[in-house]
């Protein structure tokens, strides 16, 4: 209950903004939801805890493997006939993980630069209502208008800051957890090769 005047306060505060701060409020909730969909992928995947010992015991017995390292060692494993099979195995995983990854990444890129420039318009909106104010000459109403004004340049500029700032952090970070994807899957592959040269040569 005590909560609720604070909630208001901020709905009001958020709400005067103009217009401007409804494609915010959108563009920050797709971008939370793209950014939180690679959180949970890379959250789920047991690359980073799994050591290359781990990962020779696995290619050696397929069937203890587990989580996605395990998909992608027995997908790589299964009805293979030549070392140029596993080749194109991995490939194949390469290209079905890596560019989908990248394209959320570009368009997430995309979300987090477009927030300080409706926060731009927001604030070149809101010196237009202040300069109109002004124009109108000294009373109560002008100054409110004044007042309505700034208000509204100021909160837009905060809170496309406010989602642009956090935003380039999580694109740096996620960036390196596709790096960090594409040199595991490097090994993996390495290793896997390695194993099954002894089988074919």
């Amino acid at each position: 209950m005590q909560q609720q005047p604070y909630l208001n306060e901020a709905i009001h505060i958020i709400g005067s903004g103009g217009w401007v701060m409804i494609p915010l409020f959108l563009l920050g909730f797709v971008a939370f939801y793209v950014a939180s969909r690679m959180f949970l992928y890379f959250r789920r995947g047991n690359f980073r805890k799994t050591s290359l010992a781990q990962c020779e015991a696995w290619i050696r017995d397929p069937g203890q493997a587990e989580g996605q390292v395990g998909e992608i060692i027995r997908y790589s494993q299964d009805g293979v006939d030549s070392l140029n099979d596993i080749q194109n195995r991995f490939a194949e995983i390469r290209t079905a993980e890596v560019p989908r990854l990248s394209q959320n990444i570009t368009f997430l890129t995309i979300l987090v630069n477009a927030a300080p420039l409706l926060g731009l318009l927001g604030t070149v909106l809101g010196m237009l209502t202040t300069f109109y104010g002004i124009s109108l000459g000294g009373s109560e109403k002008t100054t409110n208008i004044v007042a309505s004004g700034i208000h509204e340049a100021l909160i837009t500029t905060q809170m496309g800051l406010c989602l642009a700032i956090p935003g380039y952090f999580v694109i740096y970070f996620v960036k390196q957890k596709v790096i960090d994807l594409e040199s595991f899957l490097v090994r993996l592959e390495s290793i896997t090769l390695q194993e099954f040269r002894k089988k074919f040569v």
